[in-house]
């Protein structure tokens, strides 16, 4: 088989960040989530950019999960990241997640999921060896805000309507 010159992995890669870009565009301006759309999405906390409280990183210093669906405010949508504010503790915090720090986009609603490759160039070399661990038990107050366990590894043919 001949090498792969014009690198496919990463552009389907970068491909699929654009689908939760565009994804959370569509929200970030309407100021919800449409119909009864909610995200779950999982990244990793110690990526270059990844900005979270300082308690959250250290009770998850490898990859979290986050869910948006009714209480989160001021969602931003940036070309290589996103800013939004959710409450953690009964504390509103702002965080920032870059694209690349991404690891799983779950859309329960319309059972759609996305999974990203986990390359060397995504990862600091700091968190590498730390990226299998998985995530501890869910926390917060409410189910719209709480940090939520990491799923099994599902494909994305799993999401697909047959």
């Amino acid at each position: 088989m001949a090498e792969d010159l014009i690198g496919y992995d990463s552009l389907t890669q970068d491909a699929m960040r654009g689908v939760v870009r565009a994804a959370l565009s569509r929200a970030a301006a309407q100021r919800s989530l449409p119909g009864k759309h909610h995200f779950y999405i999982t990244f990793r906390t110690r990526a270059a950019g990844v900005v979270i409280p300082e308690h959250l990183g250290s009770r998850y210093p490898d990859e979290m999960t986050i869910v948006l669906e009714h209480q989160f405010w001021d969602l931003e949508v940036f070309p290589d990241r996103f800013r939004v504010i959710l409450k953690f503790g009964g504390q509103p915090s702002p965080i920032v997640i870059p694209f690349a720090a991404l690891t799983r986009f779950y859309d329960p609603s319309v059972r759609f999921g996305l999974q990203f490759d986990q390359t060397a160039a995504d990862v600091p070399a700091a968190a590498e060896e730390a990226l299998p661990a998985a995530v501890q038990a869910a926390v917060g107050e409410d189910r719209d805000t709480r940090v939520q366990p990491a799923a099994s590894v599902v494909s994305l043919d799993a999401f697909r309507k047959k």
